[in-house]
């Protein structure tokens, strides 16, 4: 219980500090601390580029939340869902493909925060993701909603109704192709400029198109 309180103190400091713009940058954590992690996933993550590449771009995106008044959900609630989702990212050491539960982690959390503010969205020359994008499939009777990582491989985050799916980049021939697959099977998202083909388990390749996002 101690524990709990102390933590629920913790936060409850941050987001008052996050409500004043003077602190906004004081109640931001930084990125890992590679000189510093005993965390077993934050070591994977600061030895493996892409990884890296993802914390460092996610790192970013918070921090421009955080600065955004009309964010959805607001800056405070930003900061205690921030450390909600470390303690979810941190715990795909237990799992059995940790690099695949990690990239899902940040490939989620910045279709989250890109989602729900229009600062973090902002096209930053630097930038290492794009979207929300809407597309809108043949015989598919939802929009789906595409949040792209241009890391070394890319990783495309896929949404709609109630299921998600994360892929990464495959070689391809022409455009760009993404491949993977949940318990369902295996899924596919091809993109050539304005040509998009999406594939899900038990179906054929359905041509997309990409829709204004409100």
């Amino acid at each position: 219980m101690k524990t709990v309180t102390a933590l629920f103190r913790c936060l409850f400091a941050a987001s008052l500090c996050a409500a004043a713009s003077t602190c906004a940058h004081a109640a931001s954590p930084p990125g890992i601390d590679c000189a510093k992690t005993r965390a077993s996933v934050e070591k994977l993550i600061c030895r493996d580029p892409q990884l890296t590449q993802m914390d460092i771009e996610l790192t970013r995106l918070y921090r421009l939340a955080l600065t955004d008044e009309r964010s959805v959900p607001p800056p405070d609630k930003v900061i205690i869902d921030q450390q909600f989702w470390i303690d979810a990212r941190n715990g795909c050491a237990s799992g059995p493909e940790q690099k695949m539960c990690i990239i899902r982690s940040y490939a989620e959390r910045a279709h989250q925060l890109r989602q729900g503010s229009a600062i973090v969205r902002t096209k930053d020359p630097d930038r290492l993701t794009e979207g929300p994008l809407a597309f809108r499939c043949a015989g598919f009777n939802t929009l789906i909603t595409a949040t792209f990582f241009s890391t070394q491989p890319g990783v495309v985050y896929l949404k709609w109704a109630n299921t998600a799916i994360t892929l990464s980049q495959v070689p391809s021939d022409s455009g760009t192709r993404y491949t993977g697959k949940d318990y369902q099977g295996n899924y596919s998202f091809w993109q050539d400029g304005n040509a998009v083909l999406f594939q899900k388990p038990g179906s054929r390749e359905m041509s997309c198109t990409v829709e204004p996002v409100s």
